[in-house]
């Protein structure tokens, strides 16, 4: 016969070991929050998931409309990772908002092309047309450097993805820039001469993604990253999702359909 005061230990031990390993327990069987921004490259970060529920990942894909919101998601704790900016485009946002994130993985390739509704080449430019293209920094930077590869304009010595207008010091066609959101590129393409924009975007709106007039020398430093806060790039939820989305070949496939051969990869 067990004694009240034996039980009574015995209750507490229970209880403390309980409520010492409840939380552990709850956190490992947390979902892995994946933030995104409208893309169809989605489609293939959809389809490891459901690969990694297989496998007994929990996974929970937020999508967001913008550029801004998947990092506040992840610098508030809303999401634990996300999926679509490249280096540059992290290292501005985290020295602007002073967010101490790491990039653990680097992903999918996208570049530039030159869209339009109107010329068939570069040659038919005319004095004064006018050229669309991101507004947010490293954006702007990186179509300048693109229509300076094409010859359209010169960059001041040492320029780089950080160039702004004012970097500009030849422009021998008189091109008038505008700039509006990254996602409005495409829907400019009727009141402009010509938009740089990404083949994702072109997805979106319904056109072909192949139908560019010239596209960017593609660059592993524009490589999509998975971006997490810095304390929790070794979460092994993080690492086991990585190694899924790589190790299927059906990725690949996905992206390389999705925007007709204009994609690569970086893994």
């Amino acid at each position: 016969m067990i004694s009240r005061r034996l039980f009574a230990g015995l209750a507490f031990a229970v209880g403390s070991v309980l409520l010492a390993s409840g939380p552990s327990l709850a956190a490992d069987t947390k979902p892995l929050r994946i933030g995104l921004a409208s893309s169809p490259a989605n489609e293939a970060v959809r389809f490891a998931a459901d690969l990694a529920e297989k496998q007994g990942l929990d996974v929970k894909l937020v999508e967001f409309t913008d550029w801004v919101t998947p990092n506040t998601a992840l610098a508030n704790g809303d999401v634990d990772v996300n999926y679509f900016q490249h280096i540059p485009f992290l290292e501005n946002a985290a020295k602007s908002n002073g967010w101490n994130f790491t990039a653990v993985a680097p992903g999918y390739i996208s570049w530039l092309g030159v869209y339009s509704d109107k010329l068939k080449s570069l040659d038919e430019l005319k004095d004064g047309a006018q050229i669309a293209f991101a507004n947010d920094p490293v954006n702007t930077g990186r179509a300048l450097l693109f229509l300076q590869s094409l010859g359209l304009v010169k960059l001041k010595d040492g320029a780089d993805y950080n160039a702004t207008l004012q970097d500009v010091v030849e422009n021998p066609k008189n091109l008038k820039f505008i700039q509006v959101e990254a996602q409005q590129v495409v829907r400019s393409l009727p009141d402009v001469d010509a938009g740089l924009t990404f083949a994702s975007f072109v997805k979106l709106a319904g056109k072909d993604p192949a139908d560019a007039v010239v596209f960017e020398k593609p660059s592993n430093v524009f490589a999509i990253h998975w971006v997490t806060r810095a304390e929790d790039a070794n979460d092994p939820r993080l690492q086991q999702f990585i190694k899924i989305y790589n190790g299927a070949p059906e990725v690949k496939k996905i992206l390389t359909d999705l925007y007709h051969g204009q994609v690569g990869f970086a893994w």
